[in-house]
């Protein structure tokens, strides 16, 4: 197990520091339990965890569970959260699937130890598990970036599918979506979590600025008074750019790695090619450089969907929603009939 320490991991061993290792457990932080998806020797990206307590209980009160519910829940990680719903919903109710072979036994011994009765399925759950529907409630504990059609076909209508949903440039959101009788499901945002993403929606590794931003790259070069501030840290601002624009993501790099600096750059990326922008960051300054290389102009689509967003009265990302279909998934602000993206 590893904790995450302002982004750096320290492993924990149950049987070197059980004291230690069992304060982690029952302490509310998020607990990494997997990295480069078990196999070893990469760059220590994190692939599985057991989520913050605080988080597990917001989700489960979402998911507005009754005894004798029917729930599918993708995945299954240590087994913990498939115990606290089948403790809720009643033994034998409860379908979880994992993608990890492993990690599924895993859970499987640990369920079986504490006496819950969950049929844990390892598999693909982008797929759901159709044997056993339908379903009253989904629950995934792996962000999407499109809710799987699966999951609204092997749900009852009336049922609740609850996950929590991003972009390469925001996770952190919690969709809610009830499911109608016309084979489509619709439900607001909320929320503010983070979670890894499923396995086959994972944006591709960013890289390392260094390798991503080169010398050599010929740029273009202009100025702005958008501070990065607003449209990387409010959350619904981010948000909302995130929907507009689906492929980019960002990260700040701090002079010398010392945020007290208060100068720093921020970097802009195509997930899926060569674009990128720099957005540069000293004390005192209200004109911000900013340069892009690639075809893309990863900046002026960031400036375009920020400005979208503060003419349309700033809105909240709970005025937010989604539906889903059998030809795909729709964001909307306030109504369906005002699709975004």
């Amino acid at each position: 197990m590893w904790i995450d320490e302002n982004g750096k991991l320290t492993p924990i061993h149950r049987d070197d520091s059980p004291t230690e290792w069992m304060a982690a457990c029952y302490s509310d932080r998020p607990l990494i339990t997997q990295l480069d998806d078990g196999m070893g020797g990469g760059e220590g990206r994190s692939t599985s965890s057991a989520s913050m307590p605080t988080v597990v209980a917001m989700m489960l009160d979402a998911l507005d569970l009754s005894p004798g519910h029917r729930v599918l829940e993708i995945g299954t990680g240590t087994g913990y959260n498939a115990a606290l719903l089948a403790a809720r919903a009643g033994a034998g109710n409860v379908t979880s699937v994992e993608v990890d072979p492993a990690i599924a036994e895993r859970a499987r011994e640990a369920l079986r130890a504490t006496g819950r009765v969950v049929g844990v399925v390892a598999a693909d759950g982008g797929d759901g598990h159709a044997p056993a529907a339908p379903y009253d409630r989904v629950l995934a504990t792996a962000a999407v970036r499109r809710v799987p059609y699966a999951w609204v076909e092997q749900a009852r209508p009336g049922g609740l599918i609850v996950t929590p949903w991003g972009t390469p440039f925001h996770n952190g959101a919690l969709l809610r979506l009830r499911v109608h009788g016309d084979g489509t499901a619709s439900g607001h945002f909320g929320g503010n979590v983070a979670f890894m993403w499923v396995r086959d929606q994972r944006p591709p590794p960013g890289g390392a600025v260094e390798d991503r931003v080169r010398p050599d790259h010929p740029t273009t070069d202009s100025t702005t008074d958008l501070h990065p501030f607003h449209a990387l840290s409010d959350f619904d601002a981010s948000f909302a750019i995130g929907v507009r624009v689906p492929a980019m993501s960002s990260v700040v790099v701090f002079d010398g790695d010392d945020p007290a600096s208060g100068a720093y750059t921020a970097y802009l990326m195509d997930p899926y090619g060569p674009s990128w922008a720099s957005w540069r960051v000293d004390p005192g300054a209200t004109e911000f450089p900013v340069r892009r290389h690639g075809p893309r102009n990863l900046f002026g689509e960031l400036a375009d969907a920020y400005r979208w967003w503060s003419e349309a009265g700033k809105p909240a990302h709970t005025r937010f929603g989604a539906t889903i279909g059998p030809g795909g998934q729709t964001v909307w602000l306030d109504s369906p009939a005002d699709p975004v993206g």
